[in-house]
Formats: C-alpha cells, sequence, structure tokens
C-alpha cells in the first residue's frame, strides 16, 4: 500500500508542478485542497497580470519517501518528500528569460503534504501544504 501510495504521490507531484506552470486551474483543483488551490490560483494570476510565461519540464522523480503518516481528527495526513529533476524558466512578454535556466536542469527537494478524509470513498489525497525547508 505504501509503494502503491508514492506512486500515486509522484504522479500527483508532475501533474501538480506542470499544471500549474501552464496555469491549468480546473486540473489543480481536482488535486489541490481549497486553501491550497486559492494559494495556487492568485500565484498563476498574479504572473498573468504581470505578463510573465512560466516553463517548466519535468524530467523526473530520483527519489521519495513518506516522512510522516498520521490520523489528525478526521482526516488521514501524510508529509512526503520527493526529489526531482526539472528545468524551469520565467520569461517576461518579450520572451526574454527572468528566472531560471533553460539549459539546467535543477535537483529539487519538496516536502508536500497530503490528505484524505477518513469517511471519503474516494481515493485520491489532496496536496494539503506545501513545506519549506
Amino acid at each position: 500500500e505504501k509503494k502503491e501510495f508514492l506512486k500515486g504521490a509522484e504522479i500527483a507531484y508532475e501533474n501538480i508542478i506542470t499544471s500549474f506552470a501552464i496555469g491549468e486551474k480546473e486540473k489543480l483543483k481536482t488535486l489541490l485542497t481549497k486553501e491550497v488551490y486559492i494559494n495556487f490560483e492568485q500565484a498563476i494570476n498574479q504572473r498573468e497580470k504581470e505578463n510573465i510565461k512560466s516553463e517548466l519540464t519535468f524530467i523526473g522523480v530520483k527519489e521519495s519517501g513518506v516522512e510522516k503518516y498520521e490520523k489528525i481528527k478526521d482526516e488521514y495526513v501524510a508529509t512526503v518528500k520527493i526529489i526531482s529533476e526539472i528545468v524551469s524558466v520565467k520569461k517576461d512578454k518579450n520572451g526574454t528569460v527572468i528566472d531560471g535556466n533553460p539549459d539546467k536542469i535543477k535537483t529539487v527537494t519538496d516536502y508536500w503534504k497530503f490528505s484524505k478524509s477518513v469517511s471519503s470513498k474516494n481515493p485520491n489525497w489532496f496536496l494539503a501544504e506545501i513545506i519549506s525547508k
């Protein structure tokens, strides 16, 4: 079950970071808790307002593991450490790179909390928090 959960977390991770990069709000809505979705939506809207284009190439997950698993009130919560490789660039309205490097693969370590209601019949977990370390 843990192996299957991690595989799902890795797929969700890839879907979330690529959907966020291209501003695919509807897809994000199905993968995030309401609170996290609002934050992502605000960031996408701000990017659009400033005419900033985000480009992301997902290379792959190098490593992942469950750091913590707990039951809090009526929710299961799993904290997952994901080490991935990506190419990430932000460009202004003229196509000039303002952040990142299109020729450099960077290794990113993320800690994401996924949650799921204890009573839910839905097998899906939702991204509930991104932890900065």
